[in-house]
């Protein structure tokens, strides 16, 4: 088998049976990075709150991106030394397809070589991509897979797009004090549950980001000071405006393989195979998954498992839980509201919501207006849960564990039945009984 790709997908396919070397966009530009550059803005959130806790702290300097680079470096380290173990051979060159059992495969000297497979597998993922209509942009600008190796401040910065990428990095920026504002053409976090979108951009607004809703970016020029003048377009009024800043992040979406398909991503079936049987495509080059690391991880291994003969299952792609990173966290699994609807008719759901405070709010008197909890379930019989929607403290780690129930049937009286711990914020999902269609208030009073 060759596997063609170093990331998580190609990683995990290639163990079980890039510019960035091994660990691809999850490792090098991507989650590990992006986690650790929020959990740094969290600190500095830790360490405003510490001094209403009574504690008196200096002010200081890290050398916050030298660590996280250092930590990255040691995780692709870290790959090829299991790729070693497990027999698995390395080569760092570009690889493109022959025909269905050749792979030619190119490194940076041009030096050129053929190797011949049963099978083959296309675990290329994609790479953020610049708007080539807008002069100027990839000339000054820079994208998220940059970010993270500057090695310097990117100061004022403005990011441009809206998609989860897009909040992540404009969230960690203004953490860690920078002046960042978000340009968005139409609506934030496409793909999720709108209302849930909404906390988190006012939370962000509230908390210091700037947002230039309904606009889109004409051009980028470099002025004599250094400084980048953009100019844009409000959709609204067709009017233009300008603002300098010292750095414009792209995060736009992402380019992918050259295909024709007009998206370039591979059209696949159940079980990764694409129209050639014995050639296959998983992550996020592949048509219709999820763009996460842990679905193409998953899904390397069971397909390495189904083409030795070990195992016949396919991944199952549905209710996958996942978290936007962005200064108030949101974590959700299953079903958007406006989804749920679509398929089942607003009549035949029942939405379960309250507002809450984090206990660890209250002391630092912050602001705890956007913290919300919604559980979309069918009304009808035992009201299996369709979606389950939280923005608050650690959201990723309440859905990993509550996307669990997913895969078992999940019912509003699973979650009643359940004891929760106290005190916690995930508690709040076990003691929802409030539901939308009553209008009565869903704020939390007591315990």
């Amino acid at each position: 088998m060759v596997v063609v790709g170093g990331g998580s997908g190609g990683l995990a396919c290639s163990k079980e049976g890039t510019k960035w070397g091994l660990g691809g966009t999850c490792v090098n530009v991507g989650c590990v990075p992006k986690k650790l550059m929020h959990q740094a803005a969290l600190l500095g959130t830790a360490l405003r709150d510490a001094r209403k806790y009574g504690w008196q702290i200096p002010e200081s300097q890290t050398a916050m991106a030298k660590a996280v680079q250092n930590h990255m470096k040691s995780l692709n380290w870290g790959h090829r030394v299991q790729l070693q173990d497990k027999k698995v051979k390395y080569l760092n060159m570009k690889g493109s397809l022959v025909d269905e059992h050749t792979v030619r495969a190119v490194d940076a000297k041009g030096k050129e070589m053929k190797m011949s497979a049963r099978n083959i597998v296309f675990a290329a993922g994609g790479r953020p991509k610049y708007p080539t209509h807008v002069p100027g942009a990839e000339e000054f600008g820079i994208t998220s897979d940059d970010v993270f190796w500057l090695n310097e401040s990117p100061k004022k910065t403005l990011v441009v797009g809206a998609s989860y990428v897009a909040l992540e990095c404009a969230g960690f920026l203004a953490g860690i004090g920078l002046d960042t504002t978000v340009m968005v053409r139409r609506i934030a976090l496409r793909g999720f549950d709108q209302q849930m979108s909404g906390l988190v951009t006012v939370y962000m607004e509230a908390h210091g980001i700037k947002f230039s809703w309904k606009c889109t970016p004409k051009r980028v020029k470099k002025l004599p000071s250094g400084l980048l003048q953009v100019t844009w377009m409000d959709l609204n009024t067709t009017e233009e405006h300008q603002d300098t800043f010292n750095s414009v992040l792209w995060a736009v979406g992402e380019a992918l393989m050259h295909l024709k398909h007009i998206n370039g991503k591979i059209i696949v079936a159940a079980d990764e195979a694409t129209s050639v049987p014995n050639i296959f495509a998983i992550g996020d080059i592949a048509e219709g998954r999820p763009e996460l690391t842990p679905t193409a991880i998953k899904a390397g291994r069971l397909l390495a498992r189904r083409l030795v003969g070990r195992s016949t299952e396919l991944m199952n792609y549905e209710n996958v839980a996942t978290t936007v990173f962005t200064p108030l966290e949101y974590g959700c699994v299953g079903l958007s509201e406006e989804e749920a609807e679509r398929r089942h008719g607003k009549d035949q759901i029942e939405v379960y919501h309250a507002f809450y405070k984090p206990l660890e709010f209250t002391v630092a008197e912050r602001d705890a207006t956007q913290c919300y909890i919604k559980v979309v379930c069918l009304q009808e019989g035992e009201q299996r849960v369709l979606g389950l929607h939280f923005t608050g403290p650690n959201a990723g780690e309440v859905t990993q564990g509550f996307s669990l129930g997913f895969q078992c049937g999940l019912t509003y009286e699973h979650l009643r039945n359940t004891v929760r711990t106290h005190p916690t914020c995930a508690e709040e999902l076990v003691k929802l009984n409030i539901t939308k269609r009553s209008g009565l208030d869903a704020t939390v009073t007591g315990c």
